[in-house]
């Protein structure tokens, strides 16, 4: 049974995707507009959306920092007063590596503030809508390195855990008033943050797959998307394993 009401005829929906001029929120935003749905894209960078906004014609762009409460609240009334909003994707991201040896506090909330806080200042905006229409479908971006603690990732890993958490939660919460939630954890898609990697990346994906996958997973009303899933049912399994033995498995895998 699916977990959410499925969605695969897009023509006419309005879809808000929250930090996607680049990578995977991009490469979504490119398919729905392909697909007819109105497409709104928000994100800092002025110049990614004019080219967006070029290529897609239709499309809205709006520069909006997600960690600046005031900033989301305000675009997020400027949207609703446009019309009723169906879906809203957060996919704003922030990555740097990072290991306890080399604990940066500012760089520590930089992460929660772009990949978690932000994500609460969007439900704060939206969530009364969707409430009100008992209507609309909420999709968080995490990321496998939620599922449990790994090495270079004490920056990263716990926002994605939070958000993780979230949307389970939110699951568990609005299941009866008509609203769908969706987890997407991805493996390693090439985007500007896994750019920065030094490492092999096994299972690497480009954007466009990512965002194919994401569709897919709109359209049978999944829960959890994850992809790619040669790479993600193997972290899930890890996932499963208790400390005693998953600590020694990350240690040989990655060296680290």
């Amino acid at each position: 049974m699916s977990h959410n009401l499925p969605i695969s005829d897009w023509r006419g929906k309005t879809v808000w995707l929250v930090g996607a001029s680049s990578g995977i929120g991009r490469a979504t935003a490119h398919q729905l507009h392909a697909l007819g749905a109105r497409v709104i894209v928000t994100a800092r960078g002025q110049a990614a959306l004019d080219a967006f906004a070029a290529e897609h014609p239709g499309a809205t762009v709006l520069a909006m920092d997600a960690s600046d409460a005031a900033a989301v609240q305000a675009t997020a009334q400027a949207i609703l007063a446009t019309g009723p909003l169906d879906v809203v994707l957060y996919c704003a991201g922030y990555y740097k590596e990072m290991r306890a040896t080399e604990f940066d506090l500012q760089q520590m909330l930089q992460h929660n503030q772009v990949n978690y806080v932000g994500a609460l200042y969007v439900l704060a905006a939206v969530l009364p809508h969707f409430l009100s229409r008992k209507s609309g479908h909420i999709s968080l971006v995490s990321s496998v390195a939620g599922y449990r603690g790994l090495p270079q990732s004490l920056a990263y890993g716990p926002t994605k855990a939070a958000l993780i958490n979230l949307a389970e939660t939110l699951h568990v919460d609005l299941k009866d008033s008509g609203i769908g939630v969706s987890l997407i954890c991805p493996g390693f898609v090439e985007t500007p943050l896994t750019a920065q990697n030094k490492f092999a990346m096994p299972g690497l994906i480009k954007p466009e797959k990512a965002a194919e996958e994401i569709l897919r997973g709109w359209a049978k009303g999944e829960f959890e998307i994850h992809f790619p899933k040669r790479f993600t049912f193997f972290m899930k399994a890890l996932a499963l394993l208790p400390p005693v033995l998953y600590f020694p498995v990350i240690r040989k895998f990655t060296g680290l």
